[in-house]
């Protein structure tokens, strides 16, 4: 009995101690930070000796935070649009806040549902060679630092706005693109006679590929369609979406219905339906004004192989009963013959 209320005793004393130091810890709470950037990306075509002023909006939807802001250049990488931001600065574009109390590099502070105005200056100084410049305005939490009496969330995050300048004497800019490849992922291949023959089931989906490359000394923004045409006359059109590819690289360009497919989709359309017999697919490209056309063609096969398939094991299935029918039938009359002798 004494052991039994010994035991009892200390995990009463037990029991006390730990209610006592957990009434003193602090509760902990989950950090929501949301912010966002306006506008996403910026065009702009700029003499050498000039400069430009964009407004850019940033917005805070959650805990206060501490933010600064800052440019780095970028460059194409792969070719489904995405980019490489460099570590250091290059270039010879000039870069400041006209902001009386916020500057490049150094920490501000945003309250929760606050937005800020930033207003970036970029200058082209005198003798800046012809050409594109990509740069990302980006703005991300400082962690590092810390804000008297205000507290501040420490969660990282990062988002920014894309700036493309072509750098003109005259305003002229050079575009120049071509196809680099239009084609299609058939499931069947066949080779005859030195031709390729692309074949495909009747209700299979047909991807399509379309790159294009820049060759040129400015980004481009092709504009164009893909047209499908075949079978029992059917006829389709589809609109190359606007996107941008940067000077001297190579980009997948998508086209409607964009609904089924997303940016970083490896296939610019996808063509679904029931197809049967030959089709022609025809791209044409523009790259603006005063540029020539470009075009390219491909054909598939689509052949209903399942439907004959069933079909032929629908008929082979059909034969089997039939012959076991008449194997029945031909057994009950013979015992019956006999008993007519």
């Amino acid at each position: 009995m004494r052991k039994i209320t010994k035991k009892l005793t200390l995990l009463f004393i037990l029991a006390l101690l730990l209610y006592s130091q957990s009434s003193h810890l602090n509760p902990v709470f989950a950090q929501e930070l949301t912010l966002s950037i306006s506008p996403p990306i910026v065009e702009a075509l700029i003499k050498p000796g000039k400069s430009i002023v964009i407004a850019y909006t940033i917005s805070n939807f959650g805990d206060p935070v501490l933010l600064k802001a800052d440019v780095m250049p970028f460059s194409a990488k792969g070719n489904l649009g995405e980019v490489n931001i460099d570590e250091e600065f290059s270039g010879p574009i000039r870069f400041n806040l006209e902001n009386s109390n916020i500057q490049l590099k150094k920490p501000f502070a945003l309250s929760q549902q606050e937005g800020q105005q930033l207003v970036l200056k970029i200058r082209v100084p005198e003798g800046t060679p012809e050409g594109d410049y990509y740069y990302t305005f980006f703005v991300e939490t400082d962690p590092d630092n810390t804000s008297d009496g205000i507290p501040i969330a420490q969660a990282t995050a990062q988002i920014g706005s894309h700036i493309l300048i072509s750098v003109s004497r005259t305003g002229a800019v050079e575009r120049q693109g071509s196809i680099g490849n239009f084609d299609i992922s058939p499931h069947y291949q066949i080779k005859l006679f030195g031709k390729k023959y692309y074949i495909f089931e009747s209700t299979d989906i047909v991807p399509v590929r379309l790159l294009i490359n820049n060759v040129g000394g400015n980004l481009i923004k092709p504009e164009g369609t893909i047209k499908l045409a075949g079978g029992f006359n059917e006829k389709r059109e589809y609109h190359l979406l606007p996107e941008n590819i940067l000077s001297q690289s190579s980009r997948l360009i998508h086209a409607t219905p964009s609904a089924n497919i997303t940016r970083q989709s490896r296939d610019s359309l996808v063509l679904k339906g029931f197809f049967i017999g030959k089709y022609i697919l025809d791209t044409s490209v523009s790259f603006g004004l005063g540029t020539e056309n470009r075009s390219a063609r491909i054909s598939f096969y689509a052949f209903p192989f399942k439907f004959i398939l069933a079909l032929m094991t629908a008929g082979i299935i059909a034969i089997v009963i039939i012959k076991k029918l008449r194997k029945d039938e031909t057994s009950q009359e013979t015992p019956q013959l006999n008993d007519d002798l």
